[in-house]
């Protein structure tokens, strides 16, 4: 993955983003058709994982790392990082408005073979979230989003890596829950990196949901079908 061509480099080390460079990372290496993410939609928002995947390759990896997500980002917003050196970091526009705040920990590098690699395999993971991991969660729990307004809020993602010196790893889903209460829950994904048999980490992934109502296997199966036939639409 080639990060570069999904963002606009600025001076001295802010960047931004264009709709079509959003959009296109959302769909091309995310496989995420969310509504948010289409060029045209009027509440446009960059996907959170677009933030991860340009933390990873300008601030490098460290073995713990942890990403809370406070803000939805627009296009054309120059953002820049609050002190590159610290162990706590801010994703701020020029306003101090926070987007996402980094914690890290332990030993780092620089590796942007490493840092591309697990950046685009947590990426083609966390962009399938819907519907493949969310609707099983949902009918088990007998509660699903709003389909007028589906609520989903990626709220924090974590990697624990056992060591650097690895390229290329798989990720595999370790376990799932959808903790439901009233209208609002959260989902919490958990799974680790391997290079071939051998665990190289760690990692887990939280959404908030709202406006949750009784689970509707017509209603979500339309939602599904409608999402598949969006995303049809785009590769034919």
């Amino acid at each position: 993955m080639n990060i570069s061509q999904y963002f606009n480099q600025g001076e001295p080390s802010s960047f931004s983003f264009t709709r079509e460079q959003a959009s296109k990372f959302a769909k091309d290496i995310a496989g995420d058709f969310n509504p948010l993410h289409d060029i045209e939609t009027k509440k446009f928002c960059v996907p959170g994982d677009l933030l991860f995947s340009i933390a990873l390759s300008k601030l490098g990896v460290s073995k713990k790392m942890q990403f809370t997500f406070s803000g939805m980002v627009s296009d054309g917003i120059e953002l820049d990082f609050s002190c590159q050196e610290s162990a706590d970091i801010k994703v701020i526009d020029g306003n101090e408005k926070e987007y996402m705040s980094i914690n890290r920990e332990g030993e780092s590098t620089d590796n942007q073979e490493l840092a591309a690699s697990l950046a685009q395999r947590y990426v083609e993971f966390s962009g399938h979230t819907f519907p493949h991991v969310l609707v099983p969660l949902m009918e088990k729990e007998n509660a699903m989003i709003n389909p007028a307004r589906p609520l989903v809020i990626y709220e924090k993602m974590s990697i624990d890596l056992l060591r650097l010196d690895f390229t290329n790893p798989t990720l595999e889903i370790t376990n799932t829950s959808l903790e439901v209460n009233g209208k609002r829950g959260r989902a919490t994904l958990q799974f680790f990196f391997k290079v071939g048999d051998e665990i190289v980490g760690y990692g887990e992934k939280l959404m908030a949901l709202s406006g949750l109502r009784e689970f509707d296997a017509e209603v979500i199966n339309a939602v599904v079908t409608d999402y598949d036939e969006r995303k049809n639409a785009y590769f034919a």
